[in-house]
């Protein structure tokens, strides 16, 4: 009798799984990674196959069946990285099985193929058009309109209103045409923007570098992990496309990983040019249709590179041989929702498992990579094109609104559009102004529910970022009577105001709000590539991998706003946004120029970034994380409790408190709890442990929370643990 061990997608942390259910003959096809719809209690719950076992410690007397296998399974190398993810975060197996499942399977909803009726001409139909059967005029013309398909089975839609169901029958009943349902692939648009491809020559450095991933991929055993630095421009992406087709060519699969959704078009588009129909995307801004046929394509090995945000990582690449991380450095791949796992650490655990290839790759790396990863450089931009310059502009004697811009700036937006040329303009906050003050007694606009400011949005609203909680615009202060109300800060929405007023050019706005539709940010992007001078402005969307030929001005509005955080990563940020921003600079014909607005002109990352000097830059970075014992010198973890009680959530941190310092190592820094501000009408609270091994603060924290998940005291209390914390 066969055993199947399942865990249950249930999210409670108090369940000990897997559950073994007994496997009658019906369920043969059962294996690692099926999804089975299990008896659990009195409900019926989605489950997934963990093992499969030849006997159980329980009385098989007692082990029930299950109700029945859905389609839907992932591959069990999957299952395994699913289990681990759920380990090494401090989640639970069912958040971690969740990940690898095929799009809609953890919710028993499994989108399934779409099909497509065809019509096929049979010898009978054609005689029967030649000789004198007896047709009617509907079957007639169905007929010959399918001999013009000489041969081909024709879509029942090409045929108009002829295709009747029942005319179709009734041909089919004599023998005169094949009618079948055949799957229909739905396909995703991939976004042709910014420099075409085209027939690259790879120079000398590029040579060098798809030449050090090709002998790392030919090497037998282990799993390379490799870092590709180089300038923005550099011609990193032509690496990736070389080093992805040297993979296809060993029969080997590739999963490329792209900072943001928003790009992932982009990026398809560039390899599909090249590597043609073995490339999938996967993301969520994909329909449910889209997603489950591009993962079916990969699960089958109709294609063989994956494509795609941070998700991707978990894509159904079988023989995977190459894992390519791009801007590396970049925030997003780290995912906030349980289980807060690092794709970038998770792909080094699927590379070491598949014995593939890792290529991260930036022009600013993060401090850990470029101390641990053995690195491949490329030596300028791959154009030869020059970098841009940098100029550094000192803004703090111009404050309030009417100083939004440096002369300077105005000067050269009004150049830009005697020019016919293009800008990119980064601001750090969306909406229109941060914060609404009253002149007269001081009083600022909260939200009730997150104890975070009210950001000005047009039109006339207040919104919060958090909760997204909305009212109108005062038009008086409520606790003093004054119409004096300020607008302190300014955000992407003034900024734009202020670039049109200056440059009288088209000024094409990118953050959250302006693309949060679906085929908003594709929309944007194309509309500011089809004006002959326009400003692109924005948020940190702006500064990542667009490559446009035509854009000779960055601008960097408020560059220090990110030294202002209570982050040791804050100077990187810093470095790393000015950096991408000036390399979006200058990639064409015409000579480049980047000016930085800031209020700390001789902050270490401003200074270092106006010089492109990532070595000089990240060596100081190593130093100072050394002295101060941070990553990548220890290992930072956090964990997160949140109540609508106060009282409650104070007394189950400081017992979690305990437990931690019961189990963990006496080297181990334990800091906390210390508050964090509300959010969406729960108090928070947090602990901070850092530790010089990881595995001093995984599994502490994982016995903490399993204990935490059946004690009295956190009833109502929401706990998760964030390892790596950004």
């Amino acid at each position: 009798m066969a055993i199947a061990r399942v865990e249950p997608l249930t999210t409670s942390r108090v369940l000990r799984g897997p559950f073994d259910y007994r496997l009658p003959s019906r369920f043969e096809a059962v294996d690692v990674g099926s999804v089975l719809v299990v008896p659990f209690g009195r409900w019926r719950v989605i489950g997934v196959v963990v093992e499969l076992a030849e006997r159980s410690e329980i009385d098989p007397s007692r082990l029930v069946e299950p109700v029945a296998a859905l389609e839907a399974g992932a591959p069990p190398e999957l299952v395994r990285l699913g289990l681990w993810v759920a380990r090494e975060y401090c989640s639970t197996p069912a958040r971690g099985l969740s990940l690898v499942l095929p799009p809609g399977a953890a919710g028993g909803r499994a989108a399934r193929p779409a099909l497509e009726r065809r019509v096929r001409l049979m010898p009978a139909g054609a005689a029967a058009l030649a000789g004198a059967t007896a047709l009617g005029p509907r079957q007639r013309a169905v007929l010959e309109r399918l001999a013009e398909a000489d041969g081909r089975a024709a879509p029942a839609g090409d045929l108009g209103g002829l295709a009747r169901p029942e005319t179709l029958r009734r041909l089919a009943r004599r023998d005169l045409v094949s009618v079948e349902d055949v799957e229909r692939r739905r396909v995703p648009s991939a976004t042709p923007l910014g420099a075409a491809p085209g027939d690259v020559r790879l120079n000398r450095s590029q040579r060098e570098a798809v030449g050090r991933v090709c002998a790392a991929l030919d090497r037998s055993g282990g799993s390379p992990e490799l870092l590709l630095h180089g300038v923005t421009g550099s011609g990193k992406t032509e690496v990736y496309l070389a080093a992805a087709a040297a993979a296809l060519e060993r029969g080997r699969g590739a999963i490329v990983l792209v900072p943001e959704i928003g790009l992932a078009p982009q990026t398809v588009h560039r390899f599909q040019a090249r590597l043609g129909d073995r490339v999938a995307v996967l993301h969520s801004g994909l329909s449910a249709g889209e997603r489950a046929d591009e993962w079916r394509r990969l699960d089958r090995g109709d294609a063989r590179v994956a494509v795609g945000p941070r998700s991707a990582i978990f894509a159904p690449v079988g023989a995977l041989g190459l894992i390519v991380i791009d801007e590396e450095h970049e925030t997003s791949y780290k995912q906030e929702g349980d289980p807060r796992y690092d794709a970038r650490e998770v792909a080094r655990k699927r590379a070491a498992e598949a014995h593939a290839v890792l290529v991260a790759g930036s022009a600013t790396p993060r401090p850990e990579s470029w101390a641990q990863l053995e690195r491949i450089e490329l030596e300028g931009r791959a154009t030869g094109a020059a970098l841009p310059e940098v100029e550094v502009l000192d803004m703090r004697d111009r404050p309030g609104a009417e100083g939004l811009l440096h002369e300077r700036t105005i000067a050269a937006l009004t150049d830009l559009r005697r020019q016919r040329g293009k800008a990119i303009v980064l601001a750090g906050r969306r909406g229109f102004a941060p914060h609404l003050v009253c002149r007269a007694c001081g009083r600022g606009w909260t939200c009730p529910a997150c104890d975070v400011s009210l950001v000005l949005h047009r039109p006339a609203s207040l919104r919060c970022h958090h909760c997204g909680r909305a009212e109108p615009v005062p038009d008086a202060c409520p606790d003093c009577g004054s119409v004096s109300i300020a607008r302190v800060g300014a955000g992407t929405q003034q900024v734009q105001d202020a670039l049109a007023a200056a440059a009288d050019l088209p000024v094409v706005r990118l953050d959250s709000d302006a693309a949060g539709r679906r085929g908003a940010h594709a929309e944007i992007l194309a509309r500011f590539e089809r004006e002959p001078a326009a400003i692109l402005v924005g948020t940190q969307m702006v500064a990542k991998g667009h490559d446009f030929p035509d854009v000779v001005l960055g601008v960097v509005v408020d560059a220090d706003a990110t030294l202002r955080f209570a982050d040791f990563r804050a100077e990187e940020r810093t470095f790393a946004l000015i950096a991408q921003l000036a390399g979006r600079s200058g990639r064409g014909d015409r000579p480049g120029r980047v000016l930085v607005q800031t209020l700390a002109p001789a902050a270490r990352p401003i200074a270092a970034a106006a010089r492109h000097d990532a070595p000089g830059f990240l060596a100081s970075e190593l130093e100072r994380r050394r002295a101060l014992r941070y990553p990548p010198f220890s290992h930072l973890a956090r964990v997160e409790l949140a109540a609508a009680a106060e009282a409650t959530l104070d007394q189950a941190a400081a017992g979690l408190r305990d437990r931690l310092a019961e189990l963990v190592a006496p080297e181990v820094q334990l800091l906390g709890p210390a508050p964090l501000h509300r959010r969406r009408g729960r108090h928070r609270r947090q602990l901070l442990l850092k530790g010089d091994e990881r595995r001093q603060l995984v599994e502490p924290i994982r016995g903490a929370l399993d204990a935490a998940g059946v004690a009295p005291g956190f009833r109502g209390v929401a706990v998760a643990a964030d390892l790596d914390p950004q």
